[in-house]
């Protein structure tokens, strides 16, 4: 079970699907129905001026990631953890034509009629692609890289694409001193722990598909592209292309995690030379700003958290960055306290280890960190204003917190919500051992 088809026969027996048969207009109306339904999988069988469908949802919910992995919702940190410590190679590479029922050279005005692609808020700068994973070769290692990024629809055969100064944004640099495009396939409609792969954070010299491989057990398949040098994932849509040298286009505006607008910037221009449809395609939206956005982005996050919180105090349990802290910006970590100073040595951590980390709790056994309530709780009878506060000004943050200055620097806060050791028994939670 490596694609979403197989999957969301899962979802369907287990989870809710909604199907939307009405005719529904790509500006604005499925986003106000996805705006409606922030937990559930919703599938759009009638978009007008398109014969394709839209899903969204897929991974809306840390209980539909559980699932995709075969875990339990605490043990998805320890199998992300052990996935990029032990990836494998995909051995399997396939054709185009062995897993897609159309294939078409054309411009972007082309396919827009043909792909379902969303406008999402009304001062949005155009139709985003927003499920869609870049897959790049390092110019001059042949290294794979796959990373999910937001595209603006252009004219023509071009998109503009975000790219943050990571893996790809150092491939495309590379290309450009060698005054070349950077050969790319865009993959649309893949499976959640496929898609959960391509954001996680490794070294430069990994490779995220072959994390994905170990999600999937060694059964993963490729598919090698027509036009381009790469091979891509399973998925419902297929686009190849290049990303230009030297030049840029305006992208933005574009609603982020915050919910708020981010900037507009001159980002590079993507080249489109063809494109590739299963059957009765299914254009996987994430709504920008929704809980899929932001668990995609966060939650991959944490192991990298929890595993230098470990290092500093080894009896962490886990990391949540929380959906109300846009799985970014705030963070709770439990531990099993040893000594009475590991809760401002994990704070001081975990502010360390996910540098747009804003504010970080740090809680004990009896805590649920996935539990919103349970972490206020701890916070109101365990904190101690004078005592357990750790407040940072003047620190690195993100740029995404509009408090911050454009450069991301913030105010950082800690706060120690573990029991004291010297008075355990008065702060004993009764309900929890009767």
């Amino acid at each position: 079970m490596e694609n979403l088809r197989d999957f969301l026969q899962i979802l369907g027996q287990e989870f809710q699907v909604i199907e939307v048969d009405q005719e529904v207009s790509l500006e604005y109306e499925v986003a106000k129905t996805l705006k409606d339904n922030p937990k559930d999988v919703v599938i759009f069988n009638n978009i007008a001026g398109c014969d394709k469908r839209i899903i969204s949802g897929i991974c809306n919910t840390r209980e539909k990631i559980a699932r995709a992995l075969n875990v339990n919702v605490p043990d998805i940190g320890s199998r992300i953890i052990k996935a990029m410590e032990n990836p494998l190679q995909v051995t399997d590479i396939q054709s185009t034509s062995e897993n897609f029922s159309f294939s078409s050279r054309s411009t972007i005005k082309e396919i827009i009629k043909e792909i379902p692609v969303p406008t999402y808020y009304r001062n949005d700068a155009g139709p985003y692609i927003t499920a869609g994973v870049i897959i790049a070769k390092d110019p001059e290692t042949g290294i794979r890289n796959a990373s999910i990024h937001r595209m603006l629809v252009k004219e023509d055969n071009r998109m503009g694409v975000r790219i943050v100064p990571r893996n790809l944004y150092t491939y495309h640099q590379k290309a450009e001193k060698l005054d070349e495009p950077l050969e790319i396939a865009i993959a649309i409609g893949m499976h959640p722990a496929t898609l959960l792969a391509s954001c996680t954070s490794i070294p430069i010299t990994a490779d995220e598909l072959e994390v994905a491989n170990n999600f999937h057990q060694g059964q993963m398949k490729l598919i090698k592209c027509d036009t381009v040098d790469i091979e891509a994932p399973d998925c419902e849509i297929l686009l190849e292309g290049q990303i230009l040298p030297h030049e840029r286009t305006e992208e933005g505006p574009f609603v982020d995690l915050t919910d708020t607008y981010d900037a507009i910037r001159k980002e590079p221009v993507i080249k489109v030379t063809e494109l590739h449809f299963k059957k009765d395609p299914l254009f996987h939206a994430i709504m920008p700003a929704g809980r899929e956005h932001k668990l995609l982005q966060g939650l991959p996050q944490e192991p990298r958290i929890y595993n230098i919180v470990r290092n500093t105090v080894p009896t962490v349990k886990n990391v949540v960055l929380s959906e109300g802290g846009c799985c970014w910006l705030h963070a709770a970590v439990s531990i099993q306290k040893q000594t009475q100073g590991d809760g401002k040595n994990v704070l001081m951590a975990a502010l360390t280890a996910h540098p747009s980390l804003k504010h970080c709790v740090v809680v004990d056994e009896d805590i649920d960190v996935f539990n919103s309530d349970d972490i206020e709780y701890a916070i109101a009878t365990r904190v101690k204003g004078d005592d357990d506060l750790i407040i940072i000004p003047g620190a690195r943050g993100s740029s995404l917190d509009p408090t911050a200055t454009p450069d991301g620097t913030t105010t950082k806060i800690g706060v120690d919500a573990t029991k004291p050791l010297d008075n355990l028994q008065k702060f004993e939670r009764v309900s929890l051992s009767e």
